[in-house]
């Protein structure tokens, strides 16, 4: 796809991988707007990018919440126009210390579920109908590699992400020909709050930074063309190395 002006929607935009990917892109001169439910920090991120000499807008709200789906996807159309590229990068483990599914209360099973996938699933439908109409269009659903290795204590995030992979599989089988394309990207270990939270005892040294993972993921998706929609992209490593 073509980043040099795409309007470009990302959700959990203020931090980690979302904030790194949303200067990336910006970078590339793309149009970004910026989803999280903290205001401070997504309004940082925004100021950011502009005095970078980025577009950066914000949207504070709950990917989490049925009824901001539709705001969403409303409110950033009318910033920068039919969206380009979709990024559903908002995420949550859960209550931590992370627990066993034994000791994993169904509402926070459903919390989990609301955010990792339910969310992304609405977003998706009311963003992707424009993509329909121009025939055009990436939606990008960040995965993890606990979707494909079941880890003691991951249980409710493990599930999300596994689900996640599986729903943008779906969307990809029932949009082929549209012109409009699916994948899912695992970023790998990278040094963020939420990884600090999962495993506080993980040597940081050891773990990708984001913008690093987002020149990746950037690069990957100017050339998205040439890989089949559907596919699930690891990016722990140069994509196609």
């Amino acid at each position: 796809m073509r980043i040099d002006d795409a309007a470009v929607l990302i959700t959990g935009g203020s931090q980690g991988l979302g904030e790194a990917l949303a200067h990336e892109l910006a970078s590339r001169k793309a149009r970004v707007v910026l989803v999280a439910r903290g205001e401070a920090l997504v309004h940082q991120t925004v100021d950011a990018i502009r005095r970078a000499g980025g577009e950066a807008h914000a949207i504070v709200a709950d990917v989490g919440r049925k009824e901001d789906a539709h705001r969403i996807a409303g409110i950033a159309a009318a910033l920068v126009g039919p969206i380009d590229l979709l990024v559903h990068n908002a995420s949550t483990l859960g209550p931590v210390p992370l627990r066993l599914l034994l000791d994993t209360e169904c509402e926070d099973l459903a919390d989990v579920l609301e955010v990792n996938l339910v969310g992304p699933f609405r977003v998706s439908r009311a963003v992707i109908g424009s993509m329909l109409l121009r025939e055009r269009g990436v939606v990008v659903q960040v995965s993890s590699d606990a979707a494909t290795n079941a880890y003691p204590r991951w249980g409710a995030y493990g599930v999300s992400k596994a689900a996640s992979d599986h729903l943008v599989r779906t969307w990809a089988a029932e949009l082929l020909g549209t012109g409009v394309r699916v994948f899912s990207v695992d970023p790998g270990e990278m040094d963020t709050a939420m990884h600090a939270a999962a495993l506080p005892e993980a040597d940081r040294a050891s773990l990708a930074q984001p913008r690093e993972v987002a020149r990746r993921l950037a690069d990957f998706l100017a050339r998205s063309q040439d890989v089949v929609s559907g596919s699930r992209l690891d990016l722990s490593h140069e994509v196609g190395s």
